[in-house]
């Protein structure tokens, strides 16, 4: 059965080791991890983008706990994933997410299940700010 070992929402730098270290696991082959980061461009975006600022629900923690659970599914995959909320520049870490499971299949489909449910219902807005400072809020999602 799968088990989500860590769902968090920060304003702390995130740390890749640390979520493969909760995934860790003898009886798991394989692990997979994907990292978002804050890019300087965007194709919304009338101008380079120099900052996000991520804002998130009091619940945000509990809901990603609850996405986490449904991507992994009835797998016997180990999740950890953090979502960073605060003000990030560009190549800040904003998402991570680690995943292990006995074979690889397992580990990429939960892994890109995962981030694509992050993005459509977890409860995160962002701030994209341009170089410029002109500013623009997007909606649910990260």
């Amino acid at each position: 059965m799968a088990a989500v070992v860590r769902a968090d929402i920060s304003d702390a730098p995130l740390d890749l080791s640390a979520h493969l270290e909760a995934v860790a696991d003898p009886a798991m082959g394989a692990e997979t991890t994907f990292v978002g980061r804050v890019r300087d461009h965007d194709p919304d975006a009338a101008r380079e983008v120099a900052a996000l600022e991520y804002s998130a629900h009091p619940d945000a923690a509990a809901a990603l706990g609850r996405i986490a659970a449904a991507a992994a599914g009835e797998t016997e995959a180990r999740v950890a994933v953090s979502h960073r909320v605060g003000r990030l520049g560009v190549g800040d870490i904003a998402v991570v997410i680690a995943v292990a499971s006995p074979h690889r299949a397992t580990a990429f489909e939960v892994c890109r299940t995962l981030i694509e449910a992050i993005k459509t219902d977890l409860p995160v807005w962002k701030k994209q700010v341009e170089i410029d400072g002109t500013a623009t809020w997007l909606g649910l999602g990260g």
